[in-house]
């Protein structure tokens, strides 16, 4: 977990008032598993109702600003090839009981407007996030080409439906609405 980083802090936060056991990972450095490097994960999570996550968190703005600086309405889902890899490795050698996740944390605009029952909305040092995970091993199976050059991949737009589900859901507990005051 890199302490500046206001979308890992928010799911730390977010994670923390779930009451889930939260182990931020120190990325000052590469981890070696078995005889290589692998990128480190943002967090090891165990939560009350016993699921087990290796959790890597890519932050986004909602809408993002393509081209020009015009604004765009697209829940991007872009990752590193290299991320989707290393949490399977890292589930991989936890066992078989923790999941890879991916966890998308979209910072709101303030003009963004949400129905009031959409889950895991969560408030935290004056911003709005929506907070959305993607278990990596199917994004895995369905993950495309974004760039080759920078080794990114991404889902279609209807992957991305498919299979991603408010970040309460792969912990276990019913999702809701959550605010903090912090």
């Amino acid at each position: 977990m890199k302490a500046d980083n206001h979308y890992e802090a928010a799911f730390d936060a977010y994670l923390r008032e779930r009451g889930a056991a939260v182990v931020p990972v120190v990325e000052g450095r590469r981890s070696y598993l078995d005889p290589g490097e692998v990128k480190s994960p943002d967090f090891l999570v165990v939560a009350p109702g016993g699921a087990k996550l290796v959790v890597d968190v890519k932050g986004r703005k909602f809408p993002g600003t393509g081209k020009g600086g015009k604004p765009r309405t697209v829940w991007h889902n872009w990752c590193e090839r290299e991320d989707v890899v290393s949490l399977a490795r890292w589930a991989d050698r936890l066992g078989p009981d923790f999941r890879p996740i991916l966890a998308f944390v979209y910072d709101l605009a303030l003009d963004v407007v949400l129905p009031p029952d959409t889950p895991d909305v969560f408030a935290f040092r004056g911003r709005v996030y929506l907070l959305r995970a993607v278990d990596a091993g199917a994004y895995a199976a369905r993950m495309r080409t974004r760039s080759p050059r920078w080794r990114t991949v991404h889902l279609s737009a209807a992957d991305f439906r498919a299979l991603v589900k408010p970040v309460a859901h792969v912990l276990g507990a019913a999702p809701n609405v959550v605010e903090s005051g912090t």
